[in-house]
């Protein structure tokens, strides 16, 4: 797609319902629209929705190689704007801390919705834990962290099923990830103050602070930069699939010193 669509405040003018499994754009939102009294005018939001089209274009990017086999990337910018028309509700009028708000709303709704048409069946998850109890076991016996090439022999598996088993694994931990920060920064405008970002801030900070240089880097490309998995990959001179690891386990241990405080 060339550009996002914006959708008008209006319903469908032959009032047709969605075909089952495609996303109801016009649906969500009537939905979003009933969840808050608007605090900007329709056209207001309109104008913040196009402003801001550019920053749900990346967070969709960023995610689509985790996700491109269960939805396509329209239905994911659809889902990633109705994230952003929520994101405006509860923040109100825009400011210079509304994108990095945003951008943790709209990663969230796709996520959110991924997790709703059950991406990784059951049978999935148990091979994934079976893999992940396997290569404890590798790495016990070695005692070090097995290259990639080790853990490919010891799981049989492609490079591509390897890679695709760390994406679908780092975007849950992602999405455990963006609740905590969602749930720490979730606060009315009329109660958020520039003590309680502050503090926020700080906890971030303090986060990162237990982080490895390569960890920290991985981190800053992907949230600070809006970089892909790919294109970290080739700043680092790593595979994909180690990026993945490197991220799934930069965001277990934030979540794990955000929890602590």
């Amino acid at each position: 797609m060339s550009a996002l669509p914006v959708l008008s405040t209006e319903a469908s003018a032959d009032g047709a319902c969605a075909a089952p499994g495609t996303y109801d754009a016009y649906g969500a939102y009537g939905e979003v629209a009933q969840q808050a009294p608007a605090q900007l005018s329709p056209q207001a939001e309109q104008r913040v929705l196009r402003d801001y089209a550019p920053l749900v274009k990346r967070v969709v990017r960023q995610l689509s190689t985790q996700a491109s086999t269960v939805m396509d990337r329209e239905d994911m910018e659809q889902i990633g704007l109705m994230g952003l028309l929520q994101a405006l509700r509860r923040y109100g009028e825009p400011d210079a801390g509304f994108g990095s708000f945003a951008a943790l709303r709209v990663r969230g709704a796709i996520l959110d919705e991924l997790r709703r048409q059950d991406w990784r069946p059951r049978s999935v998850r148990q091979d994934s834990h079976r893999q992940r109890d396997a290569l404890r076991a590798l790495m016990r016996r070695l005692g070090r962290q097995p290259t990639e090439a080790e853990i490919l022999q010891e799981l049989k598996l492609t490079p591509q099923a390897w890679l695709e088993l760390q994406q679908a694994e780092v975007a849950e931990e992602m999405a455990s990830f963006d609740e905590l920060i969602g749930e720490l920064s979730e606060l009315p405008s009329e109660q958020r103050s520039p003590e309680a970002q502050l503090v926020l801030t700080r906890s971030l900070a303090q986060a990162l602070r237990q982080l490895d240089e390569r960890e920290q880097k991985v981190i800053q490309l992907y949230y600070e930069f809006d970089a892909s998995l790919k294109e970290i990959a080739a700043v680092l001179d790593l595979t994909e699939a180690r990026v993945s690891q490197i991220n799934k386990a930069a965001l277990r241990k934030m979540r794990a010193v955000l929890q602590a405080d």
